[in-house]
Parts: C-alpha cells; structure tokens; sequence
C-alpha cells in the first residue's frame, strides 16, 4: 500500500478517536434507520471470534458501538423538530476483525456514510446494489474479504467518491460504465486480485486527480488506451499479471511517475520507455517478463538516487549494471535474474542500503565478494562464477550452478 494510503488511514485512526471523545459529551442518539441498518449487517455475521459486535445491540446508542461514528446529517432536523437530537452514522470501520457473513442488502440506508472500512475481514456474496444510495461515501474499502459476484452498476449517484478499494476479493466480469462518473473526484483505485476481465475502460483518461490505478492480477485484455497521456495526476500505477499487449501511450504526469509495475503480460517493449527513464519521481520500477532487449549501460535514468525497487527479471538485457548500482544510494532491491548480464562481480560496489540482490541465470564471472554477507536475500545461481566463497548465511541453492565455486556450503576448495 503507498504512503498517501497508510498517512490517510492514519488521519482515519485520529478521527476515530476524536469522535469518541465527541460523543462521551453528548445526549445525541443515532437515528433509527441507521440503527437498523447496522442490526441488519450484524444478524448477518455468522463469525465474529473477537466478539467486536458485542456492542452492536437494540436499544442502545448506535452512535457509542464499535467501529462507529456519527456525525450531522440532513436527517438531523427533521427529527430535531420531534424534540429529538440524533446523529447519522457517518463511519464504520472495523478492519482485520475476522467478520464472518455478507454486507447487508440494504447497507443503503446509511445515507449519511461518509467512509465505510471492512478491510482483511472474511465478508462473503455480493456488493450489495443498495450501495447506490450512499451519496456521500468518499471512501470504500472492501480489500481483503471473499466478495464475489461483478462489481455493481452504482456508482454514478457517488460524486464525492475518492477511494476504491475491492482488492484481494473473487470479483469477477468487467468494470461497470458508471465508474466513469467519478472523474472529477476518485483519487485511488485498487482492484488488483480479482477476476476482473475486458479491456480496460478509456474513461479512465479522463481522472484529472486519480493517482494511484492498480489493476494487476486480474485478467484484462487489449491494450492501455492511448489516451492514458492525458492522466496528469498519476503517481502509482500497477497493471502486473494480466493479459496486456503493447503498445504503451507515454506517460508524462506533471510529477512524473513514482511506482511503476508492468510485469508478467505481453508486452514487447524492446527498451525501457523514456518516460520511465525520464521520471523525476521515480524510485519502485518492476518490468518483469517486458520483452526488454537492450544494454543496460545505455539506460540512463535522470534520478538514479531515488530508487529503491528495481524488477527487470526474464528479459534479454546484456551489459553491466554496475554503474547504475554504484550511483543508486538508497536502492534495497534489485533483481534482474533471466537475462544476459555479463560483467565481474568481485569488483561490484555494493551499496549499504542493499538487502536482496539477485542475479541467477545471467552471465556473470569474477569472484563472490564478502560484501553479499550483509544481504537479506541473494541469488547468483546459474552463472560463471569462480573461486573460494566468503563465510555466509546463504545456502548451497544460492551459488549453484557456477564454474568453479567452492567452500561453504559448497563442496570444499582444492588444495
């Protein structure tokens, strides 16, 4: 999850707490539909292990139950006016909680939900269509349960949708047309593993302020549209492990591009684009399996100092990557295993940031330097390497398949 996400959530927990507070000093209640809509969601939980719900019950303050916060609504003086004071629920979080059991068919009678968080819960059935009525919903997350079923037709009465995030369910079918009404407002989108098939919707060239659009692990077909350029506010962009050919529109958002994973789909794209190169903000790069074919020493990105992931496994990239790994200060991962590297690894400067280095199945010689010791994580198998190696964790997998390794915890060295 990016940073925007985890500092937004974090705001969340504050909120949370504030509302809390807020209400401890009150008289207020819930209103009634409210109420019923939550009972509605907690007669249908058929697990609850942490007993989180216990709160949940008739005839108390909705407003006080776990997970929940009210706020003012339009309902609000309707009902003042009966010499009533009451709040809408305006958030229900509950998250990593084990809930067992499907969303209620008519979750659509919040009608003052402003954000709704059931994340790594084990939810099952449908998104309910009700969920329509939800007009002031700014942020969805329903990651990390069991929904199934397609995503619902909804969201063109949602105009104060920000975030959407129906990641790690069993969706299934293609992207409802009415997810292009959220143009103006949606922000981050996260649908990755899914079942989602089609091709990807051109409405999406027209989020002036979407940031971060993963699709990745789903099985989407046909190319990115062209009209992609037009996306000025893209940051993070995930479409790994789908069904996608080339070729690739230039994406040149005002901030350029920070994470980029295009791994594992068809595409051929002979070089790394010069967009990607060219990004002033780029530091999370993945094109696994991308139909590279060029000399890695020709690659010249303008921040080599910001990277801290780089993937350019099973590819046909030569050369040297030695440049780039000496000027990129901060990088913890590379891997570029299935290439033709070819270069001497005794006199590679390995950075202090680096944790995990893989170079399996390339073409590289020299001797193993003391230097990988400090690695979390390494693989140089399947290569030319010689001589005695250096006292590390690693096991005999690491180094197999060399020339002339020897020593610990390969067969020992000759005298």
């Amino acid at each position: 999850m990016n940073s925007s996400y985890l500092f937004t959530s974090f705001i969340f927990a504050a909120v949370i707490s504030l509302g809390c507070c807020l209400r401890s000093t009150g008289a207020a209640t819930c209103h009634p539909d409210d109420e019923a809509g939550l009972l509605s969601f907690e007669a249908g939980i058929t697990e609850d292990p942490l007993g989180i719900l216990s709160s949940w019950k008739k005839g108390s303050d909705c407003c006080s139950w776990f997970g929940v916060i009210c706020i003012t609504g339009d309902r609000v003086t309707e009902l003042r006016m009966l010499g009533s004071s009451v709040l809408g629920v305006g958030y229900v979080t509950i998250r990593d909680n084990h809930l067992s059991g499907p969303l209620p068919v008519n979750i659509g009678s919040l009608s003052e939900l402003v954000e709704l968080d059931l994340e790594g819960n084990r939810l099952t059935g449908p998104i309910p269509s009700s969920i329509s009525n939800l007009t002031r919903l700014t942020w969805l997350n329903l990651g990390g349960n069991g929904l199934s079923g397609t995503i619902p037709d909804v969201f063109k009465s949602m105009k104060e949708l920000r975030l959407i995030d129906l990641s790690r369910n069993g969706l299934y079918g293609k992207l409802p047309p009415s997810m292009g009404s959220l143009a103006q407002t949606l922000t981050s989108l996260y649908l990755s593993q899914n079942n989602l098939s089609g091709t990807i919707p051109d409405y999406f060239s027209e989020f002036k302020a979407l940031a971060t659009f993963d699709l990745s692990r789903n099985r989407f077909t046909g190319v990115v549209p062209m009209s992609f350029a037009k996306l000025k506010s893209l940051f993070h962009l995930k479409l790994s492990h789908n069904l996608l050919t080339g070729p690739l529109p230039d994406l040149n958002p005002l901030n350029g591009i920070a994470s980029l994973d295009l791994s594992y789909n068809k595409f051929h794209l002979k070089t790394i684009p010069q967009w990607v190169t060219s990004s002033p903000s780029m530091y999370d790069l993945k094109l696994v399996k991308c139909g590279i074919k060029m000399n890695i020493e020709e690659w010249e990105p303008v921040r080599t100092g910001l990277f801290y992931i780089v993937d350019l496994s099973k590819n046909d990239i030569s050369g040297s990557p030695a440049r780039f790994l000496n000027q990129a200060g901060v990088l913890q991962e590379f891997q570029a295993s299935g290439n033709k590297l070819r270069f001497d690894l005794g006199k590679l400067n390995f950075t202090k940031s680096l944790r995990i280095l893989d170079l399996s199945r390339n073409l590289v010689y020299g001797k193993v330097p003391a230097s990988v010791a400090g690695l979390r994580k390494l693989s140089l198998s399947q290569n030319n390497l010689c001589g005695k190696l250096p006292v590390t964790k690693f096991p005999a997998s690491v180094f197999a398949g060399n020339d002339c390794l020897c020593g610990s915890p390969l067969p020992p060295c000759k005298t």
